[in-house]
């Protein structure tokens, strides 16, 4: 074997380690992303410095900084694993391997368009993938996501970035004060936070998503509501408004019920009036563990990079036909 073949077949299995080192530029936790020693780290490191015959990391502090040789290889030690990768992707998908189960939680506001979207756009390349939902709120997605037990978590607002998360946005949709049909507000072109200040006020409880951002806008606005009634459901919370209980702040609701003003429904009706308001949007957005390398099922990341890439062309018309 000539020396340079030599020296790639003993720098193959240390690529994953040095491609995470070099994105965290830490021992302990490039260890514990892999889910390995942090001996066996050092010691990839160590090899890894020898085989190319130079230093490739130099320690920081408590961490570790990348010399200008590592500065230099990374790039092609992350293309060759991405081209890797990808040529497994397309055996897989020739051999029709994907055929495993994704689990993804959800908000319930996703469930009537946006995921069943997402999941159908999948379905037409993959018809022999397999989906498990699981509903809730905002903190309940992301928990069962912490735990392992779902793949993928479709939330608003969109998770942070963490040491073991990644997210990705995907659109953006505004929020809207929603008034009984009666209500003086109901014929304006947009409402103010102060205009609903005497109102009493509808919201969801504490862990949903919307509860978090209609606190948020309430702050900006200096005064706390005086929530009347608290729900699980944006459609219980439109319900309430409709019966004239209060009034509340969601995403738009499309032409679902309620709308529809007759004696046979008792003067029920709501109307939803833009905000003057600049936090008055939320940002959706899909939210996932940090694997090993090579430990992901390939279901669940084809799942992911398709909702990634095209979701938010995917969901364009949604969003637009629904913030009409």
């Amino acid at each position: 074997m000539e020396p340079d073949q030599k020296q790639l077949v003993q720098l193959l299995p240390l690529l994953p380690v040095l491609a995470e080192l070099g994105r965290t530029e830490h021992v302990t936790e490039t260890a514990e992303l892999l889910g390995v020693p942090q001996s066996t780290v050092s010691r990839a490191l160590a090899r890894a410095s020898a085989v190319v015959g130079t230093e490739l990391l130099v320690r920081d502090g408590r961490g570790v900084r990348l010399t200008p040789a590592a500065r230099t290889l990374l790039p092609y030690i992350e293309q060759a694993l991405t081209a890797f990768q990808a040529g497994l992707d397309l055996v897989r998908d020739e051999s029709e391997v994907v055929r495993g189960r994704i689990s993804v939680s959800f908000q319930h506001t996703f469930g009537e368009a946006a995921l069943p979207l997402l999941i159908s756009a999948f379905r037409t390349r993959h018809p022999g993938a397999a989906f498990t939902l699981s509903q809730g709120a905002r903190n309940a997605c992301l928990d069962e996501l912490a735990s392992g037990e779902s793949d993928l978590a479709l939330t608003a607002p969109v998770a942070p970035p963490g040491r073991n998360l990644s997210s990705a946005p995907l659109y953006r949709e505004p929020l809207r004060l929603v008034v009984h049909h009666s209500h003086p507000l109901a014929a304006k072109a947009s409402a103010r936070l102060a205009d609903i200040r005497a109102d009493p006020f509808v919201a969801l409880g504490p862990g949903y998503g919307m509860r978090s951002l209609t606190d948020a806008l309430f702050r900006e606005a200096g005064y706390r509501p005086r929530i009347a009634f608290e729900s699980q459901d944006s459609h219980t919370v439109r319900g309430l408004v409709s019966a004239g209980l209060g009034v509340s702040i969601l995403p738009p609701g499309g032409d679902g019920p309620g709308r529809t003003v007759s004696p046979e429904t008792g003067n029920l009706g709501w109307v939803e009036v833009p905000l003057d308001s600049a936090l008055a949007f939320r940002e959706v957005g899909l939210s996932w563990r940090r694997r090993k390398p090579g430990s992901e099922p390939v279901p669940v990341r084809l799942f992911r990079d398709m909702v990634v890439a095209e979701g938010p062309g995917l969901l364009a018309g949604l969003v637009r036909q629904r913030s009409l």
